[in-house]
């Protein structure tokens, strides 16, 4: 197989050659035809519903999202560091109604009856569907690390949940004085993001070293290794010097407890002062699934990886970050793809069609800082009932290289990311 190559991969981002699956083509049922209820319009509700229509234009899709608006975690890093505003992150789903025909419906899902097939929402509406998918993202496990509830997060923001968080992460940053410690508490597997942690670190020392180089930062580790761990490294080191400090857990990382009044944050054998503390807590995923009896014990839903069907409960679908999908990560553009294998698994299912076994794509960029890339991309397939990277596909970054490549990974990082949120919600 060729290896993928950062210019091939944004050529044809958004393309149905990404997934193939949308090799298929839709039927027609009519102006009265099948209705699908997406929950959650994030990168893979938002997908999902934007391709349901697109591949079949009689599918009625009603799209359900307690937001007005979507904030990315991706470039959320970047807002942190200031070089990027709220504005940038912000996506509006006034294209998925006026260009594509989704319902867009502003209001939080409550229940999901799988035996009824209806969904009902907190202002009382009540919706029936012939399929449901849902995206609804991660939740935090408030209390499982012991003095960090959600009272907790409004002094040490996890801003893990782009928004509100991040502009509250963003105004301490900016208040902390110089020579101050920055101490980011990063969460054991399985998490939104994996590199997000590490990213964050880099951003935020670029801008430390704008405004504050007197100042440090403290990333405390509940696991031994990390995403692009030596491309990271490498990163810090020749552009910061010895201002990140990165313990892992067997290394008494792993924090273990927070007193959030008196900003320290503790592990085995340490307290450790913050100025600033960005707790990223242990994750599951969000409320809706659990309330419709979707997630298994690992606090995560187990789905069909043909279909991502749910295997507890029939005529639901579970795509991005709350689903159990094998090898591939949580991530956006992981939502993004696994929304378009559903779309074109729910357009065969109720057309009486069996689904074909699909492939995916994931790519990760990430900023050491504004003109620094790095970046992993892989190719996933069915194999024995999982999914699985396809091996030899993909790359990663080399370490070593010169200025030039760092800066043409950063640009292509902003094309990414430009190309995927037109692909959402555009």
């Amino acid at each position: 197989m060729t290896k993928l190559t950062r210019r091939t991969f944004n050529g044809l981002l958004g393309t149905a050659g990404l997934v193939s699956a949308f090799g298929i083509s839709g039927c027609a049922n009519g102006p009265a035809g099948p209705h699908v209820v997406v929950v959650g319009g994030g990168f893979g509700g938002a997908t999902a519903a934007k391709y349901i229509r697109r591949r079949d234009p009689n599918m009625r899709v009603t799209l359900i999202e307690s937001s007005k608006v979507f904030h990315t975690c991706p470039f959320s890093n970047a807002v942190l560091a200031g070089f990027k505003d709220m504005a940038y992150i912000t996506k509006s789903y006034d294209r998925l109604a006026s260009a594509h025909g989704v319902n867009v419906v502003n209001d939080t899902v409550v229940a999901i009856d799988p035996a009824k097939k209806t969904v009902t929402t907190k202002g009382g509406a009540t919706f029936t569907y012939d399929r449901c998918i849902v995206s609804p993202g991660i939740d935090f496990k408030w209390g499982a690390l012991p003095g960090y509830d959600q009272a907790a997060s409004e002094i040490m923001p996890h801003a893990w949940k782009a928004g509100a968080q991040t502009a509250l992460l963003r105004k301490q940053l900016e208040a902390m004085p110089d020579g101050g410690v920055f101490v980011i508490s990063s969460p054991g597997n399985p998490y939104r993001c994996p590199p997000g942690p590490y990213e964050r670190a880099g951003l935020v020392a670029w801008y430390f070293k704008q405004k504050k180089p007197k100042s440090k930062i403290l990333i405390l580790d509940s696991k031994d290794a990390f995403a692009k761990q030596k491309l990271f490294m490498e990163g810090w080191d020749k552009a910061y010097g010895e201002m990140i400090e990165w313990v892992p857990a067997n290394k008494n990382g792993k924090v273990l407890k927070v007193d959030a009044k008196g900003m320290v944050v503790e592990t085995d054998f340490d307290k450790h002062k913050a100025s600033v503390a960005n707790v990223i807590p242990p994750q599951q995923a969000g409320a809706i699934a659990f309330a419709a009896g979707l997630t298994d014990d690992s606090g995560f839903c187990p789905i069909d990886p043909v279909t991502f069907e749910s295997t507890r409960q029939k005529g639901i679908h579970v795509i991005g970050d709350a689903c159990i999908a094998g090898a591939m990560p949580k991530s956006g553009y992981s939502a993004s793809s696994q929304g378009k294998v559903a779309a074109a698994a729910v357009i065969d299912l109720l057309n009486g069609r069996k689904p074909v076994a699909p492939s995916f794509i994931n790519t990760c960029y990430s900023l050491i800082a504004p003109d620094y890339g790095i970046s992993v991309a892989a190719v996933y397939e069915v194999a024995d009932g999982k999914i699985a990277g396809v091996k030899g596909s993909g790359g990663v970054s080399p370490a070593g290289a010169n200025y030039q490549f760092r800066k043409k990974e950063a640009d292509f990082a902003e094309g990414w990311y430009a190309s995927v949120s037109q692909d959402c919600w555009g």
